[in-house]
């Protein structure tokens, strides 16, 4: 008793003291999350297309991500920084949604170290190891990420290196599951080369970024020795895009182009993910991509998210697969607090094959939201969305209730936040 008596005094001193405190306060906290409730013809909120379509009002899961981070040491200009975040997803079906019964999932997303201070004369570089999101480039409405090569690696980030600076990282992304048959075997490693270079400031109001993404294949001697998919040449992504400042907003160009494994991301939204499920040997493809957020006027803005995108060879079947969409979304401020929105999208995609047959897929999607936000600007979080949104298959016409109709309908509120 004695014992256990002197160990909650000192629990208690050590809970008191400022060193403590100050270790505490120095948590940085920060997360997403989504999540509400609809309905739509086919029962539960109807998610379809949405990166093509767009998101508002086409989502139906609850996604949280939760990240802490701490500068664990600081002396003069050097700093070592730990950050970590986990992510929970479900269809927010139930109270008690659980890894049990497979309602819910949880990931480690981040889990890495960055130092700053250690290179000579460059105080924002960063030399980091771990697994991150790295440097990843958002289409917000759409929900994508176009530029995307994150998970386990180290590297150095932000090295000036003239008018800019440049990245260089070595990132691991395999490939899971990709043919049963090899026992034990079945995930690809694969690994990449992620350049960089951003900053560059070619006139007054533009910004420019680019940058170049190796994939490289790492069987095992089993797999190479079952060969068939794991026969995978190596890869190659190039990136470039241009920035320019428009009435207090912006607009962005984009040019990608990708061969190999690489070569659907051009024609799947995708931001850099090896295809290793295809025979893509003699792949190729390019994306067009043209995005803004212009202040139309001090109430009402306007965001859009244009994607043209041509791939050839992308599998054994297809000859060429041609993808278009377009998404804008507008929004009129009534007060500080509540907004009007509304978003439109279409999309249009066409594979070839090369028996001489094709696949087409085409819809639209129409919503009307009214917004409660926490400021007037155009990404102001949090928000809760009261939506009606209306989705047609206009190509296949069988996409909704069990198959049977082409369009339907969703009724919801949800909530954003980003903190």
């Amino acid at each position: 008793m004695i014992k256990l008596r002197t160990a909650a005094v000192a629990l208690a001193a050590a809970l008191a003291s400022p060193s403590l405190f100050a270790a505490i306060n120095s948590i940085d906290f920060h997360g997403y999350l989504r999540g509400g409730i609809g309905v739509s013809r086919d029962g539960g909120l109807e998610e379809w297309q949405k990166n093509k379509l767009g998101r508002l009002g086409n989502e139906s899961d609850t996604y949280g991500e939760v990240e802490f981070g701490s500068e664990v040491y600081k002396k003069n200009d050097v700093s070592f920084y730990i950050d970590t975040m986990v992510s929970m997803v479900s269809d927010g079906s139930n109270d008690n949604e659980s890894t049990l019964d497979d309602d819910v999932e949880f990931g480690l997303r981040q889990l890495n170290l960055q130092i700053k201070g250690l290179i000579p004369g460059d105080p924002n570089a960063v030399i980091w190891g771990g697994k991150r999101y790295y440097q990843r480039h958002d289409l917000h409405i759409i929900d994508t990420k176009y530029w995307n090569i994150s998970g386990s690696g180290a590297g150095i980030e932000n090295l000036t290196l003239g008018p800019g600076a440049i990245s260089l990282a070595w990132l691991r992304g395999d490939a899971n599951d990709v043919d049963y048959r090899v026992d034990g075997d079945n995930d690809v490693n694969i690994n990449y080369i992620d350049v960089r270079y951003a900053g560059l400031k070619p006139w007054q109001g533009a910004w420019v970024e680019i940058g170049a993404d190796y994939a490289i294949p790492n069987p095992t001697n089993k797999q190479k020795e079952y060969g068939g998919l794991y026969d995978a040449d190596n890869a190659v992504m190039l990136t470039g895009e241009i920035s320019q400042d428009i009435w207090g907003g912006y607009n962005k160009f984009v040019l990608q182009y990708a061969n190999k494994g690489l070569a659907q991301n051009m024609v799947s939204q995708g931001g850099g993910w090896y295809d290793m499920w295809n025979q893509t040997n003699d792949a190729s493809g390019y994306r067009v991509i043209n995005t803004g957020l212009l202040p139309l006027t001090d109430r009402l803005s306007f965001n859009h998210v244009f994607t043209w995108g041509a791939a050839q060879d992308i599998s054994a079947q297809t000859n060429e697969t041609h993808l278009l969409s377009l998404v804008g979304r507008a929004q009129y401020q009534f007060t500080d607090y509540v907004r009007a929105i509304g978003e439109v999208g279409s999309f249009w995609q066409k594979e070839e094959h090369k028996d001489g047959s094709d696949y087409k897929q085409a819809g639209q999607k129409y919503t009307l939201a009214l917004g409660l936000a926490a400021g007037p600007e155009f990404m102001s979080r949090p928000e809760l969305r009261l939506f009606a949104s209306w989705l047609n298959d206009s190509e296949q016409g069988q996409s909704f209730q069990d198959g049977t109709a082409s369009d339907t309908w969703n009724v919801g509120v949800q909530v954003e936040a980003w903190w």
